[in-house]
């Protein structure tokens, strides 16, 4: 009887870290919050390619309350090839990688900043329920930059 007791705790154990690692997944639709002015400014999907790394696409600009349409809908202050790009389908994430270190955190990656055209070095760190993501974006050192917290839509 004893021994039922064992293999049943065993079972549930595996089962939970199971779980909890498959919730660790950024993938998904989340509401992009501006740290500036608090306000949801796009939907964006984040996916993962074949070799592993993480990507996201904007899916929707959204307009600031009291406006009926968004500010830009093209990225008019990106260089080179980004310049002018459509913001709704616009890859703004790419090349982050889940840290094996830090169950809840995505580093190694870019960031795209379509109201100023600048791209950043990045990070991704999840809460525990995977809900929000904080997403830093910096020049040179982690130090030297600013966090956006996004909201999981799905």
């Amino acid at each position: 009887m004893k021994s039922i007791g064992i293999i049943f705790m065993q079972v549930f154990l595996c089962n939970f870290f199971i779980a909890s690692t498959w919730a660790q997944d950024i993938t998904g639709m989340w509401k992009a919050i501006d740290d500036k002015s608090g306000y949801a400014r796009a939907k964006v999907n984040i996916y993962q390619n074949n070799d592993g790394s993480y990507e996201g696409k904007i899916e929707e600009v959204y307009p600031l309350p009291g406006h009926a349409t968004a500010f830009t809908d093209k990225c008019f202050r990106c260089k080179g090839e980004l310049k002018d790009t459509p913001l709704k389908g616009m890859k703004i994430l790419y090349g982050f990688k889940k840290n094996m270190n830090k169950a809840d955190e995505y580093n190694d990656g870019h960031i795209i900043d379509p109201m100023s055209g600048n791209v950043y070095k990045g990070r991704i760190k999840t809460n525990a329920s995977v809900t929000r993501i904080n997403l830093r974006g910096y020049i040179g050192t982690s130090a030297l930059g600013r966090t956006q917290v996004w909201m999981r839509m799905d």
